[in-house]
């Protein structure tokens, strides 16, 4: 058996059996399971249904939310211990385990590629990829629209020196964007959706034209192995979360707008666009991460290479 059977067999078993009692040779469930979440996703979906707390409710767990702008600053609270579990997108864990984070991976959601984009003003004479050549960038180092950029600059024939990247989180580059600092903005959604409800911005290309993407679900390992039922639980959850918004897409942008905060019309546009599913962490999944590992290690923006296997989780057995 291969190992992502192996890890997709144990994952079945584990969603198949809810673990609403959890593992029995964990220790005891701790008083508090603290999740990081971003402003979209299935993880909002399921906030908004308390299906997490409803799982977790017969140990006594209380669930926290702990809400970030992007995957980096969630993946730094990870490590500090700030939170126990979250997600984001490919490249955070990346850069995470580098830095020395011992995170893992315990599950993973694909994307439809649309919500995440480089864009410039509607005005601009920048008409493609290459046209970026010279010109700044703003994208969130160490996120998945930094790979994004990178990939598509690939793909343009251009080199990632080619740009001058402004290195900001959304907040920041929002507002770069705006005010002309800069030429372009690397963002996904809902904050790309909130910057093309202006008729002054115009797409150069989205994550589907470039590239395939994945979100992936994300915990400290020493979390992980001393509750593997918590977080086997969790994830159960996630995936009824996901089945829930497949089937129900007319309600998911008020879901959406109810936790976030941004604007019904604009989760709307996110909603349509958005794909749900949760599975395990395949093959194919970690030999994509792997490649674009080395792709920014030899671009010297990782600090040292890596090995994601090492950082691949499996339910134990019960």
């Amino acid at each position: 058996m291969t190992t992502t059977r192996r890890r997709a067999a144990a994952l079945i078993l584990a969603l198949g059996a809810g673990l609403a009692t959890g593992a029995a040779a964990q220790d005891a469930a701790p008083k508090e399971f603290r999740i990081g979440y971003q402003k979209v996703g299935v993880v909002v979906v399921a906030r908004r249904q308390g299906v997490i707390e409803t799982r977790l409710a017969p140990q006594g767990v209380a669930v926290r939310w702990v809400e970030f702008q992007a995957g980096p600053p969630l993946l730094e609270a990870l490590h500090a211990g700030s939170i126990d579990f979250g997600f984001a997108g490919d490249t955070p864990p990346i850069f995470a385990q580098a830095a020395g984070n011992d995170l893992v991976y315990v599950g993973a959601s694909v994307l439809s590629g649309d919500g995440e984009a480089v864009v410039v003003k509607a005005s601009s004479a920048i008409r493609t990829v290459a046209d970026l050549k010279g010109r700044t960038v703003a994208v969130a180092r160490g996120t998945s629209s930094h790979n994004l950029l990178v990939t598509a600059l690939e793909k343009a024939g251009l080199a990632f020196s080619d740009v001058r990247p402004a290195y900001l989180l959304p907040s920041d580059a929002g507002a770069a964007f705006a005010n002309g600092s800069v030429d372009a903005w690397v963002i996904w959604d809902p904050y790309l959706a909130l910057a093309q409800a202006h008729d002054d911005t115009r797409v150069l290309t989205t994550s589907r034209q470039t590239h395939a993407v994945s979100d992936f679900f994300l915990a400290r390992r020493s979390f992980a192995d001393r509750y593997p039922g918590i977080v086997t639980a969790t994830v159960a959850a996630l995936a009824d979360a996901a089945a829930w918004a497949e089937a129900h897409r007319d309600q998911v942008a008020q879901v959406l707008s109810s936790v976030t905060g941004v604007p019904y019309p604009i989760e709307t546009v996110v909603a349509a666009r958005s794909e749900f599913g949760v599975g395990p962490v395949t093959d194919a999944l970690a030999a994509k991460q792997q490649s674009t590992a080395d792709r920014f290690h030899r671009l010297g923006l990782l600090p040292r290479p890596i090995q994601v296997r090492d950082a691949l989780w499996t339910p134990p057995r019960t």
